[in-house]
């Protein structure tokens, strides 16, 4: 059966405390409190400077069984090299610590800048490179450089599926040929809400869903009303038993996903400026089955 889950895009947030964190709660048991509120949170330290291992580590802890997170993956890959000469970099990623989540590792994601325009062979190159499994990825964290300082534990547990998925912010990427690349390479495509400011494709292509809300009218800030709740609710239903909801805004491709009996949903919203991402992710996750 399908799985959904929504959460919430971070959790450190000043402007939080004393309205979604009860006033009074210490600011190192946050994650302690929100994963106890959703049963899924994007980690977003990662895309702006490797973690440290005790920092992986200390998150699994702090999280319940069945809880999971999405890793946000460097932007040193995806904005700097911009996907030029990544391996070594992708190596010291993954050796980092991330892997020690284990159970609680779900998927992968990579956000792209919106001066970034589509290059097939670039992509195709880049996620030939993705592992997807935890000892594919082990195997290629153990060709880390000595530009990481601190590494994890690379000797592994027990091999664990890996998901990648792509969010897209240049209008070059409205093409078939970019849908039909994640679909052979099983790589999923952001379902992006950024108040019309990016494109807002809605192409599936993998076996899952992932969805980002960043604001219905204004991004980062605006929160979403009910109807729109509504309309999001009446398409994850849709989504998660393999089918492709009426009216899901714009796709790329005229071709429809490989059939599927269900798909999981991931849910993230990314509304955290006016504190609107937890209450929105409540309200939405009460539309929906458990």
């Amino acid at each position: 059966m399908a799985k959904v889950r929504i959460g919430i895009s971070g959790w450190r947030y000043p402007p939080w405390r004393g309205k979604f964190y009860p006033e009074d709660l210490p600011q190192r048991l946050e994650l302690r409190y929100a994963s106890r509120q959703f049963d899924t949170i994007e980690i977003n330290g990662s895309f702006y400077s490797l973690q440290h291992p005790d920092s992986w580590r200390r998150w699994y802890r702090d999280t319940p069984r069945g809880f999971v997170f999405a890793v946000k993956a460097p932007r040193f890959i995806t904005h700097i090299r911009r996907l030029r000469e990544v391996e070594t970099p992708l190596a010291n990623f993954l050796a980092s610590g991330v892997l020690e989540l284990r159970e609680k590792l779900g998927p992968v994601l990579w956000q792209f800048p919106p001066s970034l325009k589509y290059d097939h062979e670039l992509f195709d190159a880049f996620l030939s490179l993705l592992p997807r499994d935890s000892e594919t990825a082990l195997s290629l964290a153990r060709r880390h450089d000595s530009h990481i300082r601190h590494v994890g534990d690379l000797s592994g547990d027990r091999n664990r599926r890996l998901r990648h998925v792509i969010e897209i912010r240049h209008e070059s990427f409205e093409d078939p040929a970019f849908i039909r690349l994640l679909r052979r390479h099983r790589v999923g495509l952001v379902v992006s809400d950024a108040a019309s400011k990016w494109p807002k494709l809605q192409d599936v292509t993998g076996g899952f869903v992932y969805m980002r809300l960043h604001g219905d009218k204004v991004i980062y800030a605006s929160g979403y009303t009910d109807a729109a709740l509504r309309d999001w609710a009446r398409r994850i239903r849709a989504w998660m038993k393999g089918k492709q909801p009426r009216g899901t805004g714009n796709r790329a491709s005229r071709q429809p996903p490989p059939a599927r009996k269900s798909r999981d949903i991931y849910c993230y919203f990314d509304n955290d400026a006016k504190v609107k991402a937890p209450f929105d992710a409540m309200r939405l996750r009460a539309r929906l089955p458990s």
